[in-house]
């Protein structure tokens, strides 16, 4: 792999965790939305990755990250009885997505905290590249 590689596989990290922030900000903001029913209440997404193999090279190395897809849960949703929500339905319940807003938050910050780790890939590969033009000097 050469060193103008390490911008790629760092670029892919950084966009596969910046869905992984997108879907975790979704999966926030609709875990307290009420539904008439099971089927049409909000499901918990979690992007799926994939590395990038590159095939022409003679050791298979990794090129970096993609996102494969967008998994929806099939956890069952939380029913809560509140006869007087309009959304209720005839026996009076309404129903939630099933968001654990910790176990979000923990995923939020992890997906935070590989995003930096990225950007100072970058920052630090810059300054080597940088320091080696500077040599000659």
């Amino acid at each position: 792999m050469s060193l103008m590689n390490v911008f790629d596989v760092a670029g892919s990290g950084m966009s596969a965790q910046s869905v992984r922030l997108n879907t975790t900000a979704s999966n926030l903001a609709n875990a307290e939305s009420v539904s008439g029913t099971a089927e049409g209440v909000y499901k918990v997404r979690n992007p799926v990755f994939q590395t990038m193999i590159d095939e022409a090279s003679a050791d298979r190395s990794s090129v970096g990250v993609t996102v494969s897809g967008i998994q929806e849960s099939n956890a069952a949703p939380r029913k809560m009885h509140q006869p007087d929500n309009p959304l209720a339905d005839a026996e009076g319940y309404v129903y939630m997505p099933d968001v654990n807003a910790i176990e979000e938050m923990a995923n939020m910050i992890s997906a935070s905290r590989s995003y930096q780790s990225n950007v100072e890939i970058m920052n630090t590969t810059k300054q080597l590249i940088l320091r080696t033009l500077q040599i000659g000097q």
